[in-house]
């Protein structure tokens, strides 16, 4: 597969212009942009702008509010609900991540759940926004059914990620963000564009038996058996339940019905250090334990012990010094015009 290699805000300017040229407002579509650029920046391309094509498509198909009216109502001294009016995930979630940060700085904790979204992008986005501002974050979201319980030959949940985001004195926060599936259904998209085999334990095919094709997958599989399955089940409650939204099979999917609104929840939690413990004692022994944690001796074959988040904050430094890379048919789809053809899925 041929790529190329593009500095990150010309990436940025390039998605925002081509959301726009779709009818999205311009500030929506530049936080989109930045959201989507996150991602690509951490190698997580699967949640970069690779998805930029599908939200023009359900853009113009009327899935997606152009110029949605984000609102929140405080529910609580620490608790509040945002209504995403049926726009983008991105900027609904940043909207809500914010709301709490503001919570929890005053209160010490704040909780927000958000109501009538869409896709919001990577987790990590959010979580990371907490922990720069020296608080703990928690992000959690529920998605269209694709991944089968455990002992089920058929799908029931999505991949249902969570993240958590800690923030440490001098090393980067700490950066845990996880589908509970196997891998996240934009891998297997991933693979197909780029024409690759995934590996076995990834996906499904009609039958439950596991492929190594992406194109044969039908459903994603949990990690770590039961234990993946039951987070599944408990971020459907929080992100789901919890908000007013649909779980499981109920929940609209991502790549059909494009002029269908999503109605999609997201749950968000930011905590703050400083009402249980010395914050400064906080921050140090979370750089102690990350650097102790790297200087555990690796097993055979094995370069190092690395903390979670760390390989893609190493990828982000390097792709904001180099460019990121990105597949040459989504660049060359970033570039081109819209053209006014019917929508597929």
């Amino acid at each position: 597969m041929s790529t190329v290699v593009i500095e990150a805000e010309k990436v940025k300017e390039l998605a925002s212009r081509k959301l726009k040229e779709a009818g999205l407002n311009s500030i929506h579509a530049e936080k989109v942009a930045e959201v989507l650029v996150h991602a690509d920046l951490r190698n997580v391309n699967s949640h970069g702008v690779l998805r930029t094509e599908h939200y023009v498509n359900r853009l113009k198909a009327g899935g997606i509010n152009p110029d949605a009216q984000i609102s929140f109502k405080a529910t609580g001294p620490v608790t509040g609900i945002v209504n995403g009016d049926d726009g983008f995930g991105h900027v609904i979630g940043d909207v809500a991540i914010d709301h709490a940060i503001d919570m929890a700085r005053q209160s010490g904790v704040g909780m927000v759940t958000a109501i009538n979204s869409s896709h919001c992008g990577a987790l990590s986005y959010f979580v990371q926004k907490a922990a720069e501002a020296n608080l703990i974050g928690i992000a959690m979201t529920h998605t269209d059914k694709v991944v089968v319980p455990f002992g089920g030959s058929s799908p029931f949940f999505g991949t249902n990620p969570i993240a958590y985001g800690v923030p440490a004195k001098k090393n980067k926060p700490f950066i845990l963000d996880m589908a509970t599936s196997n891998v996240a259904l934009g891998k297997v998209i991933q693979a197909r564009e780029e024409g690759k085999d995934i590996p076995s334990g990834w996906g499904v095919d009609e039958n439950g038996a596991p492929v190594t094709d992406p194109n044969k997958v039908v459903s994603l599989s949990p990690f770590g058996g039961p234990k993946g399955y039951g987070l599944a089940v408990i971020v459907d409650i929080f992100s789901g339940l919890l908000a007013g939204a649909a779980f499981g099979p109920h929940i609209s999917k991502m790549y059909d019905d494009l002029d269908q609104k999503r109605k999609l929840g997201h749950y968000f939690c930011v905590i703050n250090p400083s009402f249980f413990t010395d914050t400064n004692t906080f921050l140090e022994q979370m750089d102690r334990m990350m650097d102790e944690l790297k200087q555990v001796p690796p097993a055979p074959g094995i370069e190092r012990v690395f903390v979670p988040g760390e390989i893609e904050q190493i990828h982000e430094e390097n792709n904001t010094e180099n460019g990121i890379r990105i597949a040459s048919s989504v660049y060359e789809y970033l570039t081109g015009e819209i053209k006014n053809e019917s929508i597929t899925s």
